[in-house]
């Protein structure tokens, strides 16, 4: 049984052997963190989006019955606020948002924080250094790991220009944002076999990046990203177990995704 699979049925083991009355899952020795921004008429898209989240208003209200009613319809990119890349989004073949394992999705969480560095520079790219003093400090990085890349941009948000670097309608040209190196991400991808790359900014490749190649180093491994983190400032650096399910839409390049932390209470 590969590692992340073999952590995913461990967790799970000790929840269901919990001395509790009932079936239920004991979360009061957990910590819940909503890692995921709101959709509404504030939500940040790539420049280059010709469309952004639409709620248009279906229902609302008394009906002839009686009884209160509301329903709305929604119209959102695939990638845009706190969103999934699929493999599809750069590697041709590769997992769809509905295919990807449900243990990629739920595994420990492992946070690495460059803010300071990413504050003195904002085109910071995480390296190889980084990640081998956060491994000196806390431990080689589990295979399967689902990594969130702290840069401080979350206190940005949703800024467009201070955090994209440019707000110009239709133009990505000239963007400016921190996020992971070429080098880092083939570490943590190629030889730590993680499960997911997330990072608090608008991608997983920085700003000026013209190839997306974090995308197509993640993306061709079939490891999804996860960007537009909220909030990891309330995560530690190891310890806490990250749910990130996005919408299942069959056949898509990415999606919405609400994320949540379990952060273990001392």
């Amino acid at each position: 049984m590969p590692p992340k699979r073999t952590s995913l049925a461990l967790l799970l083991l000790a929840f269901l052997t919990l001395p509790v009355p009932s079936a239920a899952l004991d979360l009061q020795g957990v910590r819940m963190v909503d890692l995921s921004y709101p959709f509404d008429d504030k939500t940040l898209y790539w420049p280059t989006s010709t469309t952004s989240f639409q709620l248009d208003r279906l229902a609302y209200g008394k009906t002839p019955g009686g009884y209160f009613y509301s329903s709305n319809a929604i119209s959102t990119p695939e990638h845009g606020g706190t969103h999934l890349d699929a493999p599809i989004h750069f590697a041709e073949g590769k997992r769809t948002a509905d295919q990807i394992p449900l243990e990629q999705l739920i595994a420990p969480a492992v946070v690495l924080d460059v803010a300071a560095k990413a504050a003195a520079d904002p085109d910071y790219r995480l390296t190889l250094d980084d990640v081998r003093a956060w491994e000196a400090a806390h431990g080689a990085i589990p295979g399967g790991a689902i990594v969130l890349l702290r840069t401080g941009w979350g206190a940005r948000w949703p800024d467009r220009k201070r955090y994209l670097g440019d707000d110009k309608p239709g133009d990505a040209s000239n963007l400016h944002f921190p996020s992971y190196g070429a080098e880092a991400a083939r570490l943590l991808v190629e030889e730590r076999k993680v499960g997911v790359l997330g990072v608090d900014t608008a991608s997983i490749d920085h700003g000026p990046s013209k190839d997306f190649i974090v995308h197509q180093i993640a993306n061709g491994a079939n490891v999804p990203g996860l960007e537009n983190v909220a909030h990891l400032e309330e995560l530690p650096p190891t310890g806490a177990w990250v749910i990130a399910l996005p919408m299942k839409i069959a056949g898509g390049s990415g999606g919405p995704v609400r994320i949540v932390a379990l952060v273990p209470q001392p």
